[in-house]
């Protein structure tokens, strides 16, 4: 048997500590709970606005190509592409929602001159690296979204099971603890209430 169920004032105080402890713990993951939620759904739509424009700017990009490949020759074309740099002005941060560590990814804003000359290019390939481009910073937008959602959603299913244990076992548990620890009290007090009054009349009896 547990010695923290015996009916004690001490342990009385004790149960009533962690009832208490309970509650605010379950209010505090439900409303962690709330915040990770609402933080979710945002970057839910966020992530479907971006992928839509990057589907978008995609079409764009694809079918310029196209057009200057046939403008200036599928070699050539990939000359200029294998000219382009890589890319290295991409820095990794994190920031906290409740706790909840998530990506900051910031690409450096620069001017991208192009790796190929005016003279001899077309408004084709010129339409398809602007689009290209826009395509890289949209990508690394959309996966900081997707990276955070994904460990919100992590922590949203943790924080719940935690609410559930505390509302369903604990909080039941330190109540019903509560409850028969009080009980036991009164049912000993009002025995030793009945205990005092027998000898009280004996003594006057015996008077």
């Amino acid at each position: 048997m547990d010695p923290n169920s015996f009916p004690t004032k001490g342990n009385l105080i004790l149960a009533k500590n962690s009832l208490a402890l309970a509650k605010q713990g379950y209010e505090l993951m439900d409303k962690k709970r709330n915040i990770l939620i609402r933080e979710l759904m945002e970057l839910i739509d966020k992530a479907d606005k971006i992928q839509g424009e990057i589907l978008d700017t995609y079409k764009t990009a694809y079918k310029a190509l196209q057009k200057a490949n046939i403008e200036q020759g599928i070699n050539n074309v990939m000359e200029v592409a294998g000219a382009v740099p890589p890319e290295d002005g991409i820095e990794i941060k994190t920031r906290s929602i409740m706790g909840v560590e998530i990506p900051l990814i910031r690409m450096e804003e620069k001017k991208v001159m192009p790796t190929y000359s005016f003279y001899g290019s077309t408004e084709a390939l010129d339409t398809a690296r602007i689009a290209f481009e826009k395509v890289k910073r949209l990508s690394v937008e959309l996966a900081e979204i997707e990276n955070s959602a994904y460990r919100l959603a992590y922590n949203v299913k943790k924080t719940q099971k935690r609410a559930n244990a505390l509302k369903n076992i604990t909080i039941p548990h330190y109540d019903e603890l509560t409850r028969s620890i009080s009980n036991a009290l009164e049912e000993k007090e009002r025995e030793e209430f009945t205990r005092l009054k027998v000898i009280k009349r004996r003594m006057n009896d015996s008077r």
